[in-house]
């Protein structure tokens, strides 16, 4: 194994109804008396989950600012709106309440709150953070992790950019998992976030040397994903459903699973943060799209990797390699056993459904290997920009 240093500062509280006076005790804790309360396109309030926690910040005795509407692949626009909220009302933490855009855009909110020029900074040189405001999150979907990091990741459509930020600042100081949360969530929306979840471990998991230990992580977590994602589908308030993937999307994000292992630089989400940079598509979805032909192609540029496609194809696909001539075959049918389990749940096969075309794969490619957390030479399989407009013609 690596040697390795972990940090994580936020607690967590799962549960059934975990928010019922844990909310109001846990503010009282941070002494929290000027809430901004985030939160994206209005379904906590048709749920009434809105309800819920305004009752808990008033038992807290805090006083409440709001900042609803953000969007999927949250705009800088809307970081910028919340931190002018905070700065004017000397807000001293911040409660958002959603999924993974509304916990992203927090994050940002939470720094740029506490700087003294444009959200947009921050995101292009996260190291200008030295300071945030503290961050509470209830999570309502399974498929970011974002209640457990301490990143996020932001758009600017002037700049057709949709770039990382991230600070150990940013971590939440309490993240609250309520299952029962996620039972209205859309099937599209299930389906888009189980595809997310599945991205994570699959970056973590496609490296040259990996722990022992992560890899039986790994590879249970995909497996509790593939088995019930159908579930929540068909059951949409099925407990045991909705709360093993909501507990195996806190554990996709946070590093945890890559304790020990080679390092990754996740190359799937750089590439789909460009195409939904540019098309602005479900990022769940992207990833789906783009994961297995991504995976292919590394193995045809290095063979040497073939090991870890044949523990995915039997671990995880639970396929039996008796009934495959060469690993060779193996782990294309894994493959393929992945790209049947998108079809199943609804995926699109091609980006070209979206009316997406390869008129700017180069310029995503360059601006990857300029902007994205690693540059394309620390791809698992060195890539150029070449590589990239490759993959992505193939998931036309």
């Amino acid at each position: 194994m690596r040697p390795f240093t972990y940090y994580s500062p936020t607690k967590l509280i799962f549960g059934l109804d975990c928010i019922k006076d844990q909310l109001c005790t846990e503010l009282k804790r941070v002494g929290a008396t000027k809430v901004l309360l985030t939160y994206g396109g209005g379904s906590i309030k048709r749920t009434g989950l809105y309800d819920k926690v305004q009752a808990e910040l008033k038992a807290a005795g805090c006083q409440v600012f709001e900042l609803g509407g953000i969007e999927p692949n949250p705009r800088v626009t809307s970081v910028d709106k919340g931190a002018a909220i905070c700065k004017e009302n000397g807000v001293d933490l911040v409660l958002a309440v959603g999924g993974g855009s509304t916990m992203d855009a927090s994050k940002a909110i939470c720094a740029a709150a506490c700087y003294d020029g444009a959200a947009w900074d921050l995101v292009l040189d996260s190291s200008k953070i030295n300071k945030a405001l503290p961050l509470f999150t209830i999570n309502t979907i399974a498929a970011t992790g974002s209640e457990y990091d301490s990143a996020g990741v932001i758009t600017n459509l002037d700049t057709k950019e949709k770039l990382p930020i991230g600070s150990p600042l940013l971590w939440p100081v309490v993240s609250f998992l309520d299952p029962s949360l996620t039972y209205s969530v859309p099937t599209n929306q299930t389906v888009a976030g189980s595809c997310d979840i599945i991205s994570h471990f699959c970056e973590t998991y496609f490296v040259r040397r990996l722990s022992p230990i992560a890899q039986g992580l790994i590879e249970a977590a995909l497996k509790t994903v593939i088995k019930y994602t159908p579930v929540a589908m068909a059951e949409p308030e099925n407990y045991e459903a909705r709360s093993k993937l909501l507990w195996t999307s806190t554990l996709g994000c946070n590093g945890f699973a890559a304790l020990g292992n080679d390092p990754s630089a996740w190359p799937c989400h750089g590439i789909e943060h460009e195409v939904s940079a540019y098309y602005d598509i479900t990022h769940g979805i992207g990833l789906a799209i783009i994961t297995p032909r991504l995976l292919r192609y590394f193995l045809e540029k290095d063979q040497g990797l073939m090991p870890r496609y044949v523990d995915f194809a039997t671990n995880v696909m639970e396929l039996k390699r008796e009934d495959f001539g060469s690993d060779a075959e193996l782990a294309e049918a894994g493959m393929v056993k992945l790209e049947e389990f998108y079809r199943s749940i609804g995926v699109p096969e091609n980006l070209s459904t979206f009316g997406i075309t390869d008129e700017y794969f180069e310029a995503m490619g360059k601006h990857i290997d300029s902007h994205w957390m690693a540059p394309l030479k620390a791809f698992v399989v060195p890539f150029e920009v070449s590589d990239v407009v490759e993959v992505l013609k193939r998931c036309l």
